[in-house]
């Protein structure tokens, strides 16, 4: 089974990401939506395996863990959350997600905190 988790880490806001600040998806039903708001409801309680999970069932209907991640899936450095609307993903000691806006002390914090590893957001465009 593969997994999607990381511990210790701060994915970045990805460098190509059009906004100066966090905005909150606007589109119902989105991917984007889905994790924020499940991001925002419970940060540092679900792993990015859950969320992701989470959200297929939320999107597809049911489906089990094992069957999901039989193939290798995106992990949130691929996130629309990172991608397009200005949050940071932290994954705690115990790998459990939270959002950090870019502009936020938090985030601030987490860059300058040699403990954390950095993983850039993917850009949206080859460029």
């Amino acid at each position: 089974m593969h997994s999607t988790n990381y511990t210790s880490t701060l994915i970045t806001v990805s460098a190509d990401c059009p906004v100066t600040g966090a905005t909150p998806p606007a589109k119902p039903g989105t991917v984007a939506e889905r994790q924020f708001a499940l991001l925002a409801a419970h940060p540092y309680r679900m792993t990015s395996d859950d969320l992701l999970l989470a959200v297929e069932n939320d999107r597809k209907g049911p489906v089990t863990a094992e069957a999901f991640f039989a193939k290798p899936q995106a992990c949130l450095r691929a996130s629309p959350l990172v991608k397009k609307h200005g949050y940071g993903l932290h994954h705690d000691t115990n790998g459990c997600v939270a959002l950090v806006p870019m502009e936020s002390d938090d985030y601030a914090r987490l860059l300058a905190d040699m403990s954390v590893t950095k993983r850039p957001g993917m850009r949206s465009s080859r460029a």
